[in-house]
This record gives C-alpha cells, sequence and structure tokens, in this order.
C-alpha cells in the first residue's frame, strides 16, 4: 500500500490560511449537523522531562476522514538544540479504511488552531472592534494574529502581552509585521505595541486572544469592560486555566466541543466550581456559524469562545495538504 509522506517543509509550502479557515468553519458547522464524531482524548505526562503527550482522533462524515494526531510537548529540548513541539498527523479514507497520508503535525496544528480562534473573533466580537491584545508571545502566538487579521481587517491596534517575559512581546512585536508581509497579510494601518500592565491596556481592548501555558488567571474579572470578546486556547489540558472563572458566570460562553471544553478546557474549572453548568453554556461555534444559534446579543456582552482543540480541523487540514501537495509533485510516496 503507497501513502504520500509531508514533511513541515512541504506542509509549508502548500497549506494557504484562507483554505485552512474555509476548511475549519466547514467542519464547525458539520459538526453542528451531527456530522461529524469526536472520540476521546488521551494526554500523558512525563514527570522527570517536564513534558506532554496528547493524542486526539475523530471522524468527519461529510468528508469521510478519520485518523488521529499525536503530538509531544518536551519544552527541555530547547536545551537539546532540537524541536520542542513535535507530532504526526495520521489521515484515513473512511470509505475504506485506507490511509491516505501521513505528516508532520506541528505546522498543521498551528495553523488550524489559528482558523479555529479567528472565527471565533469573527462569529462573537463586536463588528467595530479595533482593539487586540494578543495574551501570549510564543510559538502559536503569530498563527492566531495571522488569521484574525485575515478574518477581521478592520482590527487596527495590536497590543501583545508575555506574562512571564515581557522581552519576548518585545520581540515578537518587532519582526511581526515582517511575518504577515510574508504570508501576504496587510498591515499598513497596523500599530503593533509590546505591554506589560495587563490591567490597564483591557481598559480599551475590544478583543483578547490567549495563548499561554497558565494555570492559574492572568486576567480577573474586574479589568474586563463590557463588550469584550475573548478566544480562550492555551488550556486545552486539565489543570490549565488563562482566565478569571468568575468571567463566565454573566458572560456568553461558546465551545468548540461542550464535553471535552468542561472537562480540560477554559471551561473545566468554572464548571467544576458550579460557576456554570453544560446547560448555561450557550452552545458550540459551529451552532452560532450555521445560524442555529445566536452569538452576541449587544454591545455589552462578554462572549467567550472556549477552543480546546479538535482532530476534526486536523484531518480536514491535512487533506487540503495532501490534496495541494499531490497537485504541485511535493510529498515522497512510500510504501507501507
Amino acid at each position: 500500500m503507497k501513502i504520500i509522506a509531508l514533511s513541515q517543509s512541504e506542509i509549508k509550502k502548500v497549506l494557504e490560511f484562507d483554505k485552512v479557515i474555509e476548511g475549519v468553519k466547514s467542519v464547525y458547522i458539520q459538526k453542528s449537523d451531527g456530522k461529524t464524531s469526536v472520540w476521546p482524548s488521551i494526554e500523558y505526562h512525563f514527570d522527570e522531562e517536564k513534558a506532554v503527550m496528547d493524542i486526539r482522533s475523530g471522524y468527519v462524515m461529510g468528508e469521510k476522514l478519520h485518523g488521529a494526531k499525536i503530538l509531544n510537548n518536551f519544552p527541555l529540548n530547547k536545551d537539546l538544540g532540537i524541536p520542542s513541539f513535535s507530532g504526526l498527523l495520521l489521515v484515513f479514507d473512511s470509505k475504506t479504511g485506507v490511509p491516505l497520508g501521513v505528516m508532520d503535525a506541528s505546522f498543521v496544528t498551528s495553523m488550524r488552531t489559528g482558523a479555529a480562534a479567528a472565527l471565533g473573533v469573527k462569529a462573537l466580537a463586536r463588528k467595530n472592534s479595533k482593539n487586540l491584545l494578543l495574551a501570549g508571545a510564543g510559538r502559536q502566538a503569530f498563527y492566531m494574529l495571522a488569521a484574525t487579521l485575515i478574518e477581521m481587517p478592520q482590527i487596527e491596534n495590536i497590543r501583545v502581552i508575555d506574562p512571564i517575559d515581557y522581552e519576548n512581546a518585545v520581540k515578537f512585536t518587532g519582526d511581526i509585521a515582517g511575518r504577515l508581509k510574508d504570508i501576504n497579510i496587510e498591515v499598513n494601518d497596523k500599530v503593533f505595541i509590546p505591554v506589560n500592565d495587563m490591567p490597564a491596556v483591557l481598559q480599551d481592548t475590544d478583543v483578547v486572544i490567549t495563548i499561554t501555558r497558565a494555570t492559574s488567571p492572568i486576567i480577573k474579572k474586574e479589568w474586563v469592560k463590557p463588550g469584550t470578546h475573548f478566544s480562550c486556547i492555551g488550556a486545552d489540558m486539565i489543570g490549565k486555566e488563562e482566565i478569571d472563572p468568575e468571567i463566565f458566570r454573566n458572560a456568553r460562553s461558546f465551545a468548540d466541543d461542550i464535553k471535552q471544553c468542561t472537562s480540560f478546557g477554559e471551561m473545566e474549572i468554572p464548571y467544576k466550581m458550579g460557576i456554570i453548568t453544560k446547560e448555561s453554556i450557550i452552545g458550540e461555534l459551529g451552532e452560532v456559524l450555521s445560524g442555529k444559534k445566536e452569538g452576541r446579543l449587544s454591545d455589552d456582552n462578554i462572549t467567550v469562545f472556549d477552543a480546546t482543540g479538535l482532530a476534526l480541523l486536523d484531518l480536514v487540514t491535512g487533506k487540503v495538504a495532501i490534496d495541494l501537495a499531490k497537485e504541485k509533485g511535493l510529498g515522497n510516496i512510500v510504501e507501507i
């Protein structure tokens, strides 16, 4: 049996954000129509290495795709000069069970996660939003920002905060305009500023994207102004938490998958505290994108989108990469 194998460099050559966003949106809508299946996730922590392994899998009925992704986050690798973030994605044809491809999972994950954050902003933030706060200046922050500027080009002011190291935010904002131009995102009217005073910057922030490793809140409820939207991306495992649970008490909150989010997403802690219930969560993002449920009802609503990450998004993005790679003659055909 022959399948295509794609390296990270090959995936970077073929994947384009507009196609990734389109695919992610399609999957969310299919999920709202009951045409997907999210299978149980597995995580394992390596204590000595201070690392974690994460397995996600699922089935996209409309695309006839199923498969699994295994990701490894080994932060001590930076001392060894090798990548901290690595993994593999396996994509199968659900009509036959035949594998379609195997590929690097880290770049696919970054692209589809950025698309998810951006779709949450587009669906739930105020349409006249101008000021964006990016909380986190790590590897994936760029993809959150890039996709959001594609979906919300009216955003003018981008402030970046790193709760641990201000210099990371300085470096990130210093080269971000050039990185965005490299992928054809217009930045002429954008201002990129590093900040280090969270309470102050939140006073005129319209949109917040959180992408940190925090295990306790970096944003308190009393700092948040009415009308703010949150796309919470970093809390994707048990115990991770980026925003004050009290923010959920009066917010209109949405999940990528309610069961998953209340188990190990940003909703985990407020759910365990009884601040929210599965019934008080307004719904899933796909229900808003498909028109089944209303997102924001007024300019004063605080809205929250909790994205824990679904293998469904990886599968569709991986299939896009496979198809584009075949068109361009990239990838290696291997026999298994």
